[in-house]
């Protein structure tokens, strides 16, 4: 693995799940080092299911890195400081079909080690493998309220096993 990340077990996360995802948001990626494409997500979560340490996230099927996901067998999660917001900003409101989201953002890919995309400026990654995937059924939401997020436009729920999970070491 690259010498800027440090290989960390999974429980040595102290940050809360909640804050990482919904509130900083984190870059989804999938692919390979000559054909991936990123997304920002918020929406999503960290736990264990299966006796396995996992990770859920959630893609529309209109959205490009879908097909990605849907043809990979591994996929990363890459959280930023708070210096790179502008990344996830800017992967967040462009998709990759129309612009070259590593060139307008300075993001610099690297192989992980399942040949996963994660990206230099993280500061902490996760490499997954997918374990389950269902679709959203709107005739399943208990809360009406719900429906309000889509327009038809249901997510597909991808589990994922972390195999590793990275921290960015300090700089001396």
């Amino acid at each position: 693995m690259n010498k800027m990340f440090e290989k960390i077990d999974v429980k040595e996360i102290k940050e809360s799940p909640i804050k990482m995802i919904g509130y900083d948001s984190f870059l989804l990626t999938a692919g390979t080092i000559k054909s991936y494409n990123t997304m920002t997500a918020a929406w999503g979560g960290i736990g264990f299911l299966w006796n396995k340490p996992v990770v859920y996230c959630f893609i529309r099927p209109t959205r490009y890195t879908y097909s990605f996901f849907e043809n990979a067998d591994f996929f990363s999660l890459c959280f930023f400081s708070e210096e790179h917001k502008n990344i996830l900003n800017y992967c967040g409101t462009k998709s990759g079909r129309d612009v070259d989201k590593e060139k307008n953002t300075g993001l610099i890919p690297l192989e992980g080690e399942y040949k996963t995309i994660i990206f230099e400026q993280s500061r902490l990654v996760m490499e997954c493998k997918k374990i389950y995937f269902d679709d959203i059924k709107p005739e399943h939401f208990l809360d009406a309220s719900i429906d309000k997020h889509y327009n038809n436009d249901y997510h597909r729920m991808y589990i994922g096993e972390i195999l590793n999970c990275f921290r960015k070491k300090d700089k001396k």
